[in-house]
């Protein structure tokens, strides 16, 4: 299958899914961390299949990359 698109890599679906899963798991927490722990957990996990579509779209390997460290950067982030 040709990848028409951003949306066609599986690695961007499953960083979508793990919003999804993230969204979920944060509602639960308690409303004082809505503007810390929350926030910073929503942020990192948008900015992962964000950071991979943005690259996906630019002219340039050399970009990409740069872009998909960043995502690993947000992922670290996330995991922490």
């Amino acid at each position: 299958m040709r990848v028409k698109s951003f949306r066609d890599l599986r690695v961007w679906q499953a960083a979508m899914e793990l919003v999804e899963k993230i969204y979920r798991f944060t509602q639960k927490f308690p409303a004082q961390e809505m503007y810390g722990l929350t926030s910073q957990l929503r942020r990192a996990a948008v900015s992962i299949p964000s950071n991979i579509a943005e690259g996906h779209t630019r002219a340039h390997t050399k970009e990409y990359l740069n872009f998909l460290s960043v995502t690993q950067g947000s992922l670290a982030e996330l995991q922490t």
